[in-house]
């Protein structure tokens, strides 16, 4: 729901997006939480973001994928993993006619919490 000051809240920028991709969306926000309950969602950047003593990851609707956002470092730790995946310094790319990659997510989503447990 927008608020006054032209806010959009994680479930608004969701549901803006095409169905099918509403769909993947809905999947990843849940496939989140279900790994990391603990974490904290707002928007970010224009993006729905999560947040655990830190940013754990960020993700994004695209014409052809999704972008998820985990920083740096995940992504030359997973370097390897990823290689079937368009990435940059701090983003990976999904393509919307693959099925998310929901094992290397959770083992980037697990390397991000455990990097910021460890902070504290």
């Amino acid at each position: 729901m927008r608020s006054g000051s032209g806010a959009i809240t994680v479930e608004d920028y969701i549901r803006s997006q095409e169905s099918s991709v509403t769909e993947r969306l809905l999947m990843l926000r849940t496939f989140i939480f279900d790994v990391v309950p603990q974490a904290e969602e707002k928007m970010s950047y224009g993006m729905p973001s999560y947040h655990y003593q830190g940013p754990l990851i960020y993700f994004g609707a695209f014409k052809n994928h999704i972008g998820i956002y985990p920083t740096a470092e995940p992504i030359v730790k997973f370097a390897e993993q990823l290689k079937g995946y368009k990435t940059s310094k701090g983003a990976i790319q999904l393509p919307h006619n693959k099925d998310l990659p929901l094992d290397l997510i959770r083992k980037i989503l697990l390397y991000r919490y455990n990097k910021l447990q460890s902070k504290t």
